[in-house]
C-alpha cells in the first residue's frame, strides 16, 4: 500500500506543474485520496461486503466531491486532477496512466442492462466536464476535449470534440468533418427558426395585400 502511495504522490508531481512536495500531495491532493479510499473500498467488494465498500466510497465522496463505485475496475497511475464533481460507475473500467479532469462522468444512459458504463484504455485523458455515457470502448492513448457528450466507441490514438463527440484528430492528423458537424462554426437553431418564421410571415403578409388588392379592384 505505502509502495503505491509512493508512486502515485511521484505521479502527481510528474503530472502536475503546481505541486511542490509529496507532503503538500499526501495532505491536499483530493484525487489522491479518492483513489486510495477506491482501492480500499474496491478490495471489500471484491469480498462480497457491499454494504462496507459503499460506506468508505461514500465518506470519499463527502471528503473529496470524487464518486467513484468500488466496483468500477481502475488500473495503475489514475490522476484524477482538481476533481470535484467527478463521477465514476459500477461497471466502468479505467486503464494504466489515465487523467481525467473535473467535473467528468463515466456514466451509463440508463437503457442498459449489465455492463452499463464505458471502458478506457491505457493513456487516455478526459477533459474538464466531459461526460462518457454508455457500455462501449474509448481506446488507448484517446484524448476526450472538455465538455464533449461521448456515446459511441473512440478508436485508439484519437482526439474527439463536440455534442455528441466526434472524432476531429486521428494519430495528429486533423479529421475532416462536414459543414454540419461542425463544432466550432455551428449555427444557432434558434436564430435558424425565427429567421425561418420572419420568412414566412413576410410571405403571408404579402399574400394578404393582393388578396386585399384583388377584392378592393
Amino acid at each position: 500500500m505505502f509502495k503505491r502511495l509512493r508512486e502515485d504522490i511521484a505521479l502527481v508531481k510528474e503530472r502536475d506543474p503546481a505541486a511542490r512536495n509529496a507532503f503538500e500531495i499526501w495532505l491536499t491532493y483530493s484525487g489522491l485520496h479518492a483513489v486510495h479510499s477506491y482501492r480500499r473500498a474496491h478490495w471489500f467488494y471484491e469480498h462480497k461486503m457491499f454494504t462496507i465498500a459503499r460506506i468508505i466510497s461514500q465518506f470519499a465522496r463527502f471528503r473529496t466531491g470524487i464518486e467513484i463505485h468500488p466496483g468500477a475496475k481502475i488500473g495503475k497511475g489514475l490522476f484524477i486532477d482538481h476533481g470535484m464533481g467527478v463521477v465514476i460507475g459500477e461497471t466502468a473500467e479505467i486503464g494504466d496512466n489515465c487523467l481525467i479532469y473535473q467535473g467528468v462522468t463515466l456514466g451509463g444512459t440508463g437503457k442498459d442492462k449489465g455492463k452499463r458504463h464505458p471502458t478506457l484504455g491505457d493513456n487516455v485523458m478526459v477533459g474538464a466536464g466531459a461526460k462518457v455515457l454508455g457500455p462501449f470502448k474509448i481506446g488507448n492513448n484517446v484524448k476526450i476535449a472538455a465538455n464533449a457528450v461521448v456515446l459511441e466507441e473512440i478508436p485508439d490514438n484519437c482526439t474527439a470534440a463536440g455534442v455528441p463527440a466526434r472524432v476531429v484528430r486521428n494519430r495528429g492528423q486533423k479529421v475532416p468533418v462536414c459543414k454540419e458537424l461542425d463544432q466550432i462554426h455551428i449555427p444557432d437553431p434558434v436564430a435558424q427558426e425565427m429567421c425561418s418564421m420572419e420568412m414566412k410571415i413576410e410571405k403571408l403578409t404579402k399574400r394578404l395585400e393582393e388578396l386585399e388588392n384583388e377584392k378592393n379592384a
